[in-house]
Parts: structure tokens; sequence; C-alpha cells
């Protein structure tokens, strides 16, 4: 086998408790002039203002715009950029969830190229650098700090839509898993499964030869040597602290160990892309209105049951990356099933929605969302088993209906 791979991040990524602290030097070698993205719930923390006032009292002037909503709708993007225009700024300071992260790199986007976000839909539309953007994550899910990617809400279209690039990735990122600790059992739980989901969809990606045109027509160009490694130590981390930092929110390790993991899951799918849990999540997410990371991880377990016919070896090391075979005795084939049992009940554990109907999609929007999800091509080409019409109608059916064993036909 070619050990071909690729790997695009930030030049550099701080992670530690109290890396926070950090942000002053980095931003000074950075500029002096910075934009900060966030929302009005962080906005309103003393930790923030400590942010802010640390930041200032090095000289660097500060403009922040506190408004950013989830999804990231298309038209507060341009409200962000007009409030900055005259400031201008030399860089832009993303601090929150992940729709802060996109907000900060959607604006670095337009403050420096102009037009319209809709300019810049689908991989390879940004025509060159950016303002260069600092990501200081609060959540442990999207791995937006490490990705390429950006993911917008537009009015104009039922469907989320995304930019991908590498001149989108932050210039660096700096995550501090003491910035968690204040985040909900419920969101602690769609972040994390989302993290696994990247990480999962990731390691089971289809594998590409290694044409050397591949990453310079593709951002996402399925699973490789490198983006191996950073999935696996991300579902390690992520089967052995998950549930606990659901159950404790104030247990700093398991703290850690997620946001670790979501990290190392966006360094991993930030190059091998993701597959059919995230296009099935994209129409039952416009259908429903419910979380990102709750759908793909609804999805997760039918598509790996899906998939298990032509990629049950990968879903064997996954089962090992989750400790399920200490004594290594255990076949393929067995460990497989054993690893998509034990995807189920972790997920179970944290108040996942287990089907399609418990999100709340609709019956008779079962055909529009199986169409809708099959036209997502930079996910489905990336599935390890192809799908069509048929295929995509029977596991959207099985994931409404709850049924494992109807997703693997």
């Amino acid at each position: 086998m070619s050990l071909f791979a690729v790997l695009r991040l930030p030049r550099e990524i701080l992670f530690g408790a109290g890396q926070r602290h950090a942000l002053v030097s980095v931003a000074g070698r950075t500029g002096r002039r910075a934009l900060v993205c966030t929302d009005a719930r962080f906005a309103a923390t003393p930790v923030f203002a400590e942010m802010m006032t640390s930041l200032e009292s090095a000289g660097i002037a500060v403009l922040v715009y506190d408004q950013t909503l989830p999804d990231v709708p298309r038209d507060t993007v341009g409200v962000c950029v007009e409030a900055a225009r005259g400031f201008a700024p030399d860089m832009v300071i993303g601090i929150g969830g992940g729709s802060c992260l996109d907000m900060a790199k959607c604006a670095s986007l337009l403050l420096t190229h102009g037009g319209g976000l809709g300019d810049y839909y689908g991989e390879f539309k940004v025509p060159g650098p950016v303002l260069p953007v600092i990501a200081v994550p609060t959540t442990a899910g999207t791995g937006s700090e490490v990705t390429p990617v950006a993911v917008i809400s537009d009015p104009d279209r039922t469907l989320k839509v995304g930019i991908s690039s590498p001149y989108l990735i932050a210039a660096a990122a700096i995550c501090d898993p003491e910035l968690t600790l204040s985040c909900p059992k419920g969101l602690t739980a769609v972040a994390g499964a989302d993290a696994l989901t990247h990480a999962i969809e990731a390691f089971t990606a289809m594998r590409r030869p290694g044409d050397p045109e591949l990453a310079q027509q593709h951002v996402f160009i399925g699973k490789s040597d490198l983006s191996d490694q950073f999935a696996l130590h991300a579902i390690r981390l992520l089967g052995r602290s998950l549930e606990k930092a659901f159950a404790d929110g104030s247990d700093i390790e398991a703290r850690a160990d997620v946001m670790m993991g979501a990290l190392a899951a966006g360094c991993a799918f930030g190059t091998a892309g993701t597959a059919a849990a995230h296009a099935v999540q994209y129409p039952v997410g416009a259908a429903t209105h419910t979380a990102h990371g709750l759908g793909v991880a609804t999805m997760l377990p039918y598509v790996m049951t899906y998939n298990r016919r032509v990629a049950s070896a990968e879903i064997a090391v996954v089962g090992r990356a989750l400790g399920l075979d200490p004594e290594g005795g255990a076949d393929d084939e067995t460990l497989a099933d054993a690893a998509i049992s034990e995807v189920s009940r972790l997920f179970a554990a944290i108040g996942i929605s287990p089907t399609l109907a418990a999100l709340g999609l609709p019956e008779d929007r079962l055909d529009w969302t199986a169409e809708q999800a099959l036209g997502i091509g930079r996910l489905i080409k990336n599935n390890p088993r192809s799908l069509d019409s048929a295929s995509m109608g029977g596991l959207v059916r099985a994931a409404f209906d709850g049924d494992l064993a109807a997703s693997a036909l």
C-alpha cells in the first residue's frame, strides 16, 4: 500500500489547560488590530472580558462583534463585515463554538476579497490568502479551528452550504479545555458525538490512488495514512472520555480528552472528509431544525452498518480504538459488529436520538431526504460503499424505523 497522504493544518496549534493566555502573544505576532467574532453568551462572561483586557493592555486594538448566531445566517456575515471595514483589522479572532469560528473565517474572507459569500460556495473558490484567523474554540466538536471549511445558512437555499478552501484554515488554533467547563450537558453530548462521527467517517472514508492532481482539485480527498492517525487518536480519546465529560462537566481530564478528540477529528476530516452520515444530516437538519451533531450521530450507526459489507476491516480497527478487543483475539467481522453496537450504546448513554423519527423527521419527507442527500456529491463519493437511489432510500427508511439490520441491505 502506498503511503500517499495529504494534511493541511494551521501553522500553529496550542493545546492545554490555560493556553488561552497565549492569545496575547500569538495575536501580537500576527498584527495590531483585531476583529473578534463571538456570540452574546460568551461575550458576557468574565473570561472573555479578561481576554479582551489582556489584548488591549498589550497595545492591540479590538473591535468585538458579539452577535454571531447558530449556523451563521448568510446576511449576518455582511453585517459584521460592514461594521469592521472602517476599523481595518489586520487579523480576525474567533472565540466560541463552531459558528463563531466559521463567522471569523467568513468575515476574514469578505474583508480580504469582497463580494458576497455566494461567490465562494464550493471548493477552491477562494482566490488567495485571507486575513489571518486565530481560532479559540469554547466547545469540543466541530473541529473548525483546524479545518478548511466554513458552513453557513443561506436563506435562498434549503440546505446549509459550505465554503471549502485551504486558505480558510486558521493561522493559529488555541485550544484550552478550561473554556469548555461551562459547556452544558446537552451541548457537550451533541458536540462530542459530532467529533466522534467526524473521526469514524474520516477513518472509513474511501481511499483513493495518490494522483498528484488529486489534492489540487479536491479539498477533501479521502482517507490516507496521516489522516488515519488523527482519526484513531480521536476515537480513542472520545471513546474513553465523552461519556465521562457528559456525566461530570467539571472533570477537566475528561474535558481535555474530548477537546483533543475534537481537534484530532478535525485534523483527520479536514483532508479526508466525511461521508453518508453527514450527507443525510443536511436535509434532516433543514427539515427538523435540529443540531448538526445530533443528526450526524443519529445516522452514524446505520451508515456504519451499511458500510460494513465493504469496510469491516476498518470498522474493526475502530472497535479496537474504542477498547473492545484488549486481548487481540476477535476476528474482524465480530469486532466490526461490536464497534457498531458500542457506538450505539455510547450515543444512547449521552442522549442522542436513536432514529430519524425521534429527531422529528416527518415520514412523508423520507423520499425527499434521500434525494437531497444523494445529491451532495462531495460526501457521497467519499462513502466507502456506493449509494444509489434505492440504497439511499433504504438507508433513510431504516434510520427512520430504527432497524439497524435493514440498513445493511
